[in-house]
């Protein structure tokens, strides 16, 4: 049995951030990171469109709002030090008509609550910022940005294994027992034993908690955003980051265009219930996760609530030219011979049983694990804070 100090399962990038983190407060500390995959960042990580957020959405004193705002500063930093590209690019929150002018004043009251420079515009300069944009108004942020995060996975492997750490694939956990010195840990790839273990496997969170003795208080529901990009001759229409205005009575941003660091501009995505956890195409279906969602109440609470709106995304799903209707309400511009299909992402959803969504994080200790049971977005902006916080947390054990 392998020995280590610090066990970290999952090689998404709040894993990595904290082994990191680990290896830069306590150098000797002997760091092993596990993921089931053949490489990092394969899951939520490696499917996100890459954005620097600002924290303009976040209820004020949330561990989001927090997190977001020095996770951004760390994030930028780090991607400096380390020669990895990065654009402060900008985004607009866009207003299409009156009935949205006062949650567009709401986002913008808690941007300021959370220290974001940011500044409502009026039409004429959000003509000059993005002009094919259908808005009547909208809340400039210039200091959100866009980065590659599966970029900054590979560069975290590279940083902890030179300290020392070690990054195995391949090693799916399937047990963990807790012993008198420590934890056992029993992976594909040969058993282990741990002083501590951070848990931070995303879309199996809450199954992981489950292995470590703990109940999770949440379910992870899984969501897949379906996306398109647009062809070469029609990337002029978004210059930067473009948002809507979200529906408050919907748990889910809305489409939006997000040009990417590569040069691509991503648009969407719809939000439709995936029927695996890791169900990226609507033909992966895995009975286990689709029987555990569709008998849990705290979907049947949430589907019940948001049915027709739940209806439209399945509808867009499946209708392009929906889809396209649905994109055209911030750029008219946009035709269905300007898109491509793009891959989707599955979004780790948690689900309290009265069906409600927790929209903040949610990091639980016990004995000698810790627990990341609940990590949305802006996880990937956050993630050097988030795995910050974990290695303070153990270096009092350590």
């Amino acid at each position: 049995m392998q020995q280590t100090d610090v066990l970290v399962i999952g090689g998404g990038i709040v894993g990595l951030a904290a082994a990191y983190q680990v290896a830069r407060l306590k150098p000797a500390t002997k760091i092993v990171v596990v993921e089931k995959e053949p490489e990092p960042a394969r899951h939520q990580t490696g499917h996100n469109s890459g954005v620097l957020h600002s924290g303009i959405y976040y209820k004020p004193g949330s561990l989001r709002a927090l997190n977001c705002r020095s996770g951004k500063r760390m994030m930028e930093e780090f991607c400096r030090e380390e020669g990895i590209p990065f654009d402060i690019c900008g985004k607009v929150i866009v207003a299409c008509g009156d009935s949205e002018l006062p949650g567009l004043q709401r986002i913008f009251e808690r941007g300021q609550a959370n220290g974001v420079a940011c500044a409502m515009i009026d039409r004429a300069r959000l003509k000059e910022l993005e002009p094919h944009t259908a808005g009547i108004a909208a809340i400039h942020v210039p200091e959100a940005g866009i980065v590659n995060y599966r970029a900054v996975c590979m560069r975290l492997v590279e940083i902890v294994e030179r300290a020392g750490g070690r990054f195995i694939p391949n090693a799916e956990v399937t047990a963990l027992r807790s012993e008198a010195n420590g934890v056992a840990v029993v992976s594909r790839a040969g058993e282990f034993q741990a002083r501590y273990v951070i848990n931070c496997t995303g879309l199996q969170s809450d199954r992981t908690t489950k292995l470590s003795g703990r109940t999770p208080a949440v379910k992870i529901v899984p969501f897949r955003g379906e996306y398109f990009e647009l062809k070469p001759a029609a990337k002029h229409l978004c210059r930067n980051l473009i948002y809507p205005v979200p529906d408050p009575s919907f748990p889910f941003l809305g489409v939006h265009f997000t040009r990417m660091i590569s040069g691509a501009v991503e648009c969407g995505p719809n939000a439709v219930l995936a029927f695996a956890r890791e169900g990226y195409r609507k033909r992966n279906v895995s009975f286990r996760d689709l029987s555990e969602t569709l008998t849990y109440g705290g979907f049947l609470k949430l589907a019940a609530k948001h049915w027709r709106t739940g209806f439209g995304e399945l509808w867009r799903s499946f209708s392009k030219r929906a889809f396209v209707k649905a994109l055209q309400r911030l750029i008219p511009e946009i035709r269905g011979e300007d898109l491509e299909t793009a891959p989707a992402g599955v979004r780790a959803m948690a689900l309290a049983p009265d069906g409600s969504i927790v929209d903040d994080f949610v990091i639980e200790e016990h004995d000698r694990f810790i627990n990341v049971c609940n990590a949305p977005s802006p996880a990937a902006t956050s993630s050097l804070q988030i795995g910050l916080s974990i290695a303070e947390r153990l270096t009092e054990r350590l």
